[in-house]
């Protein structure tokens, strides 16, 4: 199995953005270390009390140069927020600076309304899955210099490496996402964490719809990536102790109050209690938001759950809001794959 993490660049409590990135530069060292295949940040707009991550473009050209050779990317570039060529124009300026090391996540999103106003996104849409796809088509069709003779785009040119392109993902939560991804035939990443219940036919939708890429921006066969909140410590207790930042965060999210994850003691005190530890084997059809365990408990969960969806690629992504708990819990993970 393929492991791989997502990270928000967390704001420690009392702390600055500019500690944020620099646990997340630590973060990306110890992913390469430990052999992970990527190291993805997200984006996220108006929650700079908790979350750094806004423009993944800049935390992966610094990145860059803090690492050696573990793919980077952006989980996610929110696409409705941008025009393609920009995009385009600057993911493959940072494939220019480190070759055959970029992945470009391409997804939707809105936040608060005051950002989405701020950077001039319209919230509705008549036919917003249209949109996202020719927006998506647009994007690699750019990196690709996929645009025919006459067309209006078609002298554009972009900085590039002289190796490739980057690789392309598409990155969603539904079935719908999943659908555009395969009928654009790029590879996809399913985000586990925010409706899990979905996977299995999202993937199943992907596979379905897939027809290679007409540019030759994807792979010749489906290619999928499953995204999974994960926490992993010595032992199973001590594990869904470490998750209960996790369950209350989403506990909040529910009740639509966005803010920084909780200690583990205040996440209890929250949840009126430890969360139980994530069961292994798992019931048939349960599909949980964030699992947890120790290093061999979470191998088997993980090989579990790709295995329903045909994968072999994992994304992690936590909510703990201890950094030193972060790094342990990736470094445990990583021991249970013999890593």
């Amino acid at each position: 199995m393929n492991l791989s993490i997502v990270d928000l660049a967390p704001v420690p409590d009392g702390g600055t953005a500019t500690e944020a990135y620099e646990n997340t530069v630590e973060l990306a060292r110890t992913a390469e270390k430990l052999g992970y295949s990527r190291f993805w940040v997200a984006e996220h707009h108006g929650m700079a009390d908790s979350i750094a991550s806004t423009t993944p473009e800049t935390l992966i050209a610094y990145l860059a140069a803090e690492t050696d050779d573990i793919r980077l990317g952006s989980g996610t570039v929110l696409l409705n927020h941008y025009q393609p060529f920009k995009v385009a124009e600057t993911f493959a300026g940072l494939d220019a600076l480190a070759p055959g090391r970029v992945d470009l996540g391409l997804g939707r999103a809105t936040g608060i309304p005051a950002a989405d106003r701020a950077l001039g996104t319209r919230r509705r849409k008549e036919n917003p899955d249209e949109d996202h796809a020719e927006k998506i088509d647009a994007t690699v069709t750019h990196l690709s210099d996929g645009f025919p003779d006459g067309h209006p785009y078609a002298e554009l040119q972009l900085p590039r490496s002289a190796d490739d392109v980057p690789e392309v993902w598409v990155l969603g939560s539904s079935p719908s996402s999943a659908e555009i991804a395969g009928s654009l035939g790029l590879r996809y990443c399913f985000a586990g964490f925010i409706r899990p219940n979905l996977a299995e036919r999202a993937f199943e939708t992907y596979r379905d719809a897939f027809d290679p890429s007409s540019v030759g921006a994807g792979p010749d066969e489906p290619e999928g990536m499953l995204a999974t909140n994960v926490a992993c410590a010595e032992t199973d207790g001590d594990a869904a102790r470490l998750r209960a930042t996790a369950e209350a965060t989403y506990e909040r999210l529910r009740r639509g109050d966005v803010g920084r994850p909780s200690t583990v003691e205040d996440a209890i005190d929250e949840l009126g209690g430890v969360p139980e530890p994530t069961p292994n084997p798992l019931p048939d059809g349960d599909w949980p938001r964030s699992i947890s365990g120790s290093p061999e408990t979470v191998a088997d969960l993980l090989e579990q759950l790709t295995d329903r969806v045909g994968v072999d690629d994992v994304i992690v992504q936590n909510i703990i809001a201890d950094h030193d708990d972060v790094l342990r819990s990736h470094e445990l993970i990583a021991d249970g794959f013999g890593r």
